[in-house]
C-alpha cells in the first residue's frame, strides 16, 4: 500500500526537543539527545526511504505531494526545527518560539499560494489547539509540547508562528485547506472558528485527528481558546482510564475521499472494525 511517512517524537524520545534532559532517565544509556536524533533519523530513512531532497539537506522530511488537480498534500515536520519545549508564553518571536521554523514556514506559504489543486491538505504531526503538556519547567511552570499553551489568550510563544501562517492563508485567499493530524491517542474533529477565538485574523478551517492505529489510548485533551477550536466530535477513553489496550476498541484511522464531480471532500473517522464513527463532507469554497 502506498504510504506517506513523517516523523514525530517517538522515533527519538518522548516529547523530545532541544530542552530534553535524559540525565535521570535510566532507560537510556545514551543521554546525548543530538546523537539520538542523528541515529533516529538514519533509522527512519532506512526503514521508510524518501527521495533525498538535495545535497544540503538530504534527509529533509517536509515536502509536497501532488495528486492531480484535485489534491496537494503538504507534509510537515514539526519536530526537527522547533525550539525547546518551554512555558511557551514568549511575547515576541524568536528561535525559542520556533515550531516549524522560518524556512519551513516560508516554504509552506509559497507552496500553498502556488498550488492549483482544489484541496490543500496539511499533514501535521500535532494538533493546533489541544493542550499537550510536557511536565514543568525549572520554575515550576507548565511546559508545553505542542503549539497551545493553556492560557486561552491572544497568540504568544509558538502560537505566534501559527498565527502568522493562518493570517497569510486568509489574506492571500488560499482556499480549501484541511488539516490532518495525530499525536494524541484518540479520534476527534475540530472546527476552528475566528468568531470564537482570541485572535480573529484567520479563515475558519477544519482539523481532523485520527489515531492511534495501534497504541495505548489516552485523552481527550483540553483545548486552548486562542484559535477558537470547537470540538465537534471526540472519541476517547472514559474519565479515569488511560493507556488502554488496542483490544479496548479505541483504535482509529481516517479515510478521505474527493468527489470528482462536485469536488466535495469527505472525511470519515473509522474504528478498528472499519465502521465510520464520524463523517464530515466539506464543499469547495469556489
Amino acid at each position: 500500500m502506498p504510504q506517506i511517512w513523517q516523523w514525530d517524537d517517538h522515533e527519538v524520545a518522548n516529547n523530545w526537543s532541544d530542552s530534553k534532559d535524559l540525565s535521570r532517565d535510566s532507560r537510556y544509556t545514551v543521554k546525548d539527545v543530538p546523537l539520538l536524533v542523528a541515529r533516529a533519523s538514519k533509522a527512519f530513512h532506512e526503514y521508510a526511504p524518501l527521495r533525498p531532497h538535495d545535497a544540503e539537506e538530504s534527509e529533509r522530511v517536509y515536502r509536497k505531494i501532488s495528486y492531480g488537480n484535485l489534491l496537494d498534500v503538504f507534509v510537515l515536520d514539526m519536530r526537527s526545527y522547533r525550539g525547546p519545549n518551554t512555558a511557551n508564553l514568549q511575547t515576541q518571536k524568536s528561535a525559542e518560539t520556533a515550531f516549524l521554523g522560518d524556512v519551513q514556514v516560508s516554504w509552506l506559504k509559497s507552496e500553498l499560494k502556488k498550488s492549483q489543486a482544489t484541496w490543500k491538505v496539511i499533514a501535521a504531526d500535532m494538533p493546533i489547539g489541544l493542550n499537550i503538556g510536557d511536565g514543568v519547567t525549572a520554575q515550576g511552570d507548565a511546559r508545553w509540547e505542542a503549539i497551545a499553551n493553556g492560557n486561552n489568550g491572544r497568540p504568544v510563544g509558538r502560537e505566534l508562528e501559527i498565527a502568522g501562517l493562518l493570517s497569510f492563508i486568509k489574506h492571500e485567499h488560499v482556499n480549501n485547506i484541511v488539516w490532518l493530524t495525530a499525536d494524541v491517542h484518540y479520534a476527534a474533529a475540530h472546527y476552528y472558528d475566528p468568531t470564537k477565538a482570541k485572535t480573529k485574523d484567520f479563515k475558519p478551517f477544519w482539523e481532523f485527528v485520527a489515531g492511534p492505529l495501534n497504541a495505548g489510548s489516552f485523552g481527550p485533551n483540553s483545548t486552548d481558546a486562542t484559535f477558537g477550536p470547537q470540538v465537534v466530535f471526540s472519541k476517547a477513553p472514559a474519565a479515569g482510564q488511560s493507556n488502554l489496550s488496542p483490544l479496548a476498541g479505541l483504535q482509529f484511522f481516517g479515510e478521505v475521499n474527493i468527489d470528482k464531480i462536485s469536488k466535495a471532500l469527505t472525511v470519515d473517522l473509522k474504528d478498528i472494525n472499519g465502521a465510520s464513527v464520524f463523517s464530515k463532507t466539506l464543499p469547495t469554497e469556489y
